[in-house]
């Protein structure tokens, strides 16, 4: 699943590309939004919180989540579409551009007016001007026997982190997954998972160890049964949720992560 940098990255694109222009053509492919037309309505902006994407359009925003496969696409005028027409489901089209959201997870429509409202469950975000890490501390304490890498994904604690960055945390910082969060010292972790995020919100390639060749970039996830990158043993591979159908695929070093 795209994580907050990448879509950070995304909102990014779209709001360099949409922003001060007026819509030509809209084409949500929803049922529940299919009849929703903001053509003639001005692109305010087009923003991110956590992995969540915000298109301020009008007096409208249209909210879109990627889950596992989804990603916005910008196009030229009349140039072909990278993926089959039948997995769009968002068009939104300008004179000068069109973005199509392939395989989106979750598109809808409300009111400008509801966003903050729509968007409160959602903890600090860590790419966000709303960051504050004493608030989110104090989300991750009120459940502290949930494991660390059930806490840490959580997007109700802080938002922005998925799974490959919550590995990688963990194991900068010494953190078995397992761990409970009430045991861990929560104000280096926090600090440690935005310096993380924000040195890789304007990378292509998300790199955790500083080194930016294929292979070499992450420290743990995805590396069961190869070799710690610190101390040689091999890492590990487990998974862990809050319930059987939320599992998530964990990577660990048993040395390096005591």
């Amino acid at each position: 699943m795209p994580e907050g940098d990448t879509v950070f990255r995304a909102a990014k694109r779209l709001d360099d590309a949409l922003a001060g222009r007026v819509v030509t053509r809209t084409d949500l492919r929803v049922p529940a939004f299919a009849t929703v037309d903001l053509a003639g309505e001005v692109v305010h902006s087009v923003g991110s919180r956590g992995k969540h994407l915000l298109m301020r359009i009008g007096e409208a925003v249209l909210h879109t989540h990627l889950k596992m496969e989804g990603e916005w696409r910008l196009l030229r005028p009349g140039q072909k579409w990278p993926r089959p027409a039948h997995r769009a489901r968002a068009i939104v089209e300008t004179a000068e551009a069109t973005a199509i959201g392939f395989d989106l997870g979750l598109v809808e429509v409300f009111p400008a007016a509801e966003e903050a409202d729509r968007m409160g469950y959602l903890g600090p975000d860590l790419l966000g001007p709303d960051w504050d890490p004493a608030e989110a501390a104090r989300r991750l304490a009120a459940a502290p026997e949930v494991p660390a890498v059930v806490a840490l994904a959580d997007q109700r604690n802080l938002a922005g982190l998925g799974n490959v960055l919550v590995n990688e945390v963990c194991f900068l910082r010494g953190i078995r997954p397992d761990r409970p969060i009430g045991e861990v010292d929560l104000a280096p972790t926090l600090d440690l998972a935005r310096r993380v995020i924000f040195a890789n919100r304007e990378r292509l390639e998300r790199t955790t160890t500083g080194d930016t060749r294929p292979g070499r970039r992450l420290w743990v996830y995805g590396r069961e049964g190869e070799p710690c990158r610190r101390c040689g043993t091999r890492i590990v591979h487990g998974r862990f949720g809050r319930n059987d159908v939320e599992l998530r695929e964990t990577y660990w070093c048993p040395h390096c992560q005591p």
